[in-house]
């Protein structure tokens, strides 16, 4: 009974302490709740086998150094004679091993092989949107032209500025894009440098955070009246992770984000996680949103999550779903052997900020991935909803390496494209950087073209770059647009700087002007007495048409 109370004892303390550094979720769904199991069991194996058996088994282990013990433990233990007296141990064995196996067959059950159709529906995908109707057209003071890397320098120099923070805290790396009251910025915390700087400022805790403004590069450390304790780089009881795992041991984390909201308050927001089968096939199920200050902690479900959250469901969730619903909507075998309409994401992401809300965007392109993409996916990160819109073109890459070719001699670097609506076109954006991360001109590249590429030197502004994109074409927002119905009386051609442009007199003597692009399936064959819709934005002498139908 000493024995038995001693090796629990020592169970107990050991199991303790693995919890506490490795902080596995209470949850049999998740892979570490089975392999702490299976770690609290080999411990117990080990104080039942007696101190001279353990040196012969931790003989016959240590054949194979800089292994993982246990691994080597499971492997050992699968071959080893148990005797038939020792029946605890063999149960203690078994139970091992069993765990794995378990793992193993559930997984496989649970795998594409068998719900190859549970996971092609793991999101829901409209076809149906336009592009033009759902991305408003692209305003010169509402780009984002600021990307992650850059912010990270903008960041850093104010950090640098700060004397009395400097030698104390670092800045973090997370830099999560949000909208701020309708302003679409960087936001990231500072972190201690160190322990010994954890220790000197614990009471105090970390006094801002900073912001970096993705349209301008309006960067700037806000000062809080309290400071955050509750962080990355604390330690025990202050450890993020830490305060999060306790206030929730059977919650399933998912990848945490830095937010703040309209008031400027900082906030961790930690989606929930459940899982079909162990670990596999995750969905958000809730938010937790943790206060970093006092470390005041709540739950939310999807459907309850306040609107200022922008970051709800983690990106790389989101590929994964994707790319789930374009391998497996026409079963396993199919995403393997001929691959008919099988599609995948491209290699990269990006984030864009409409409507109030963050977006997630990447191409689609053949299961072959190839160069080009079938068109784009844009996910609500706050909600969910996932649009496709059909564009083929060129993917992301081969817009990066059609930038970079406009200026080679120069051998600057292309930052991956963000996604926008130029003149009621799908466009990317680029910005190319010089060798010290300074960006030095700006790159327009027609998703569907990707032969259309005007480049623009960086110093004359992003609405000078605009303009030389777009050439005598202008930007449009249609909701300004006036539409009316017309009777043709008479209609011309002529030719001008080489283009055609159609002279159209109405019933009303109303004179009207088109470009043949803007329905040249229509416009040669339109004939007096026809009548026609047309948009335009607004009357003058000779009034300038944008639409005709």
């Amino acid at each position: 009974m000493k024995k038995l109370f001693k090796d629990l004892s020592i169970t107990i303390v050991v199991s303790f302490i693995y919890y506490y550094i490795k902080l596995p979720a209470i949850n049999p769904s998740n892979k570490s709740f089975w392999y702490f199991l299976a770690f609290i069991l080999a411990v117990y194996f080990f104080q039942s086998l007696g101190k001279g058996k353990i040196k012969n088994f931790a003989h016959e282990s240590s054949t194979n150094k800089g292994a993982n013990p246990l691994e080597e433990i499971i492997k050992n233990l699968k071959f080893r004679k148990v005797k038939k007296s020792n029946l605890k141990n063999a149960i203690l064995i078994g139970s091992i091993v069993s765990i794995f196996l378990m793992i193993a067959i559930v997984n496989l059950i649970a795998s594409p092989l068998f719900m190859s159709k549970a996971y092609s529906q793991r999101i829901e995908i409209d076809k149906s949107s336009e592009f033009t109707k759902d991305v408003r057209s692209l305003e010169s003071s509402a780009l984002p032209i600021i990307d992650k890397s850059s912010s990270m320098r903008l960041g850093d120099r104010v950090m640098g500025q700060m004397a009395d923070l400097v030698s104390q805290f670092s800045v973090s790396n997370l830099y999560t894009q949000i909208n701020f009251q309708n302003q679409i910025i960087r936001v990231t915390p500072l972190e201690y440098n160190d322990f010994f700087k954890f220790i000197s400022n614990r009471k105090t805790g970390i006094m801002g955070y900073i912001t970096v403004n993705s349209v301008s590069g309006e960067s700037k450390l806000v000062r809080l009246e309290s400071g955050m304790k509750y962080m990355d780089s604390a330690i025990l009881s202050k450890d993020l992770n830490r305060k999060l795992r306790f206030k929730y041991p059977t919650k399933n984390f998912g990848e945490k984000t830095f937010e703040i909201d309209e008031d400027g308050n900082p906030f961790w927001i930690v989606p929930t996680l459940s899982y079909a089968g162990i670990g596999i096939r995750a969905k958000v199920n809730g938010v937790i949103i943790l206060n970093p200050v006092d470390g005041k902690a709540k739950f939310y479900k999807v459907e309850d999550v306040p609107t200022w959250v922008d970051h709800v469901y983690p990106a790389d969730l989101i590929i994964e779903k994707v790319d789930h619903w374009g391998k497996f909507s026409d079963g396993f075998f199919n995403s393997i052997f001929s691959q008919k309409n099988v599609v995948k994401t491209t290699r990269g992401y990006n984030y864009t900020v409409f409507n109030n809300d963050v977006y997630l965007y990447t191409g689609i392109t053949s299961a072959t991935g190839d160069e080009s993409i079938l068109g784009f996916i844009m996910t609500n990160l706050r909600t969910k909803k996932t649009n496709f819109y059909e564009a083929p073109g060129a993917e992301e890459y081969s817009a990066m390496a059609s930038a970079k070719g406009q200026v080679q001699q120069m051998n600057y670097i292309p930052t991956f494209p963000l996604l926008v609506n130029l003149n009621n076109k799908p466009t990317y954006f680029i910005s190319l950087k010089d060798n010290a991360g300074l960006v030095k001109m700006y790159s327009f590249v027609d998703v569907v073209d990707y032969q259309k590429v005007v480049v623009t030197d960086a110093s004359d502004g992003i609405a000078k770059a605009i303009s030389n994109y777009l050439g005598d074409s202008v930007i449009i927002d249609q909701t300004t647009l006036i539409e009316t119905e017309i009777i043709i009386k008479k209609i011309t051609s002529a030719t001008l700087d080489n283009s055609t442009v159609y002279y159209i007199l109405d019933s009303n003597n109303n004179k009207y002007k088109a470009l043949l692009r803007i329905n040249e399936e229509l416009l040669p064959f339109l004939s007096p007495t026809q009548k026609v819709k047309v948009k335009y934005l607004k009357k003058t002498g000779l009034t300038d048409l944008n639409s005709i139908e």
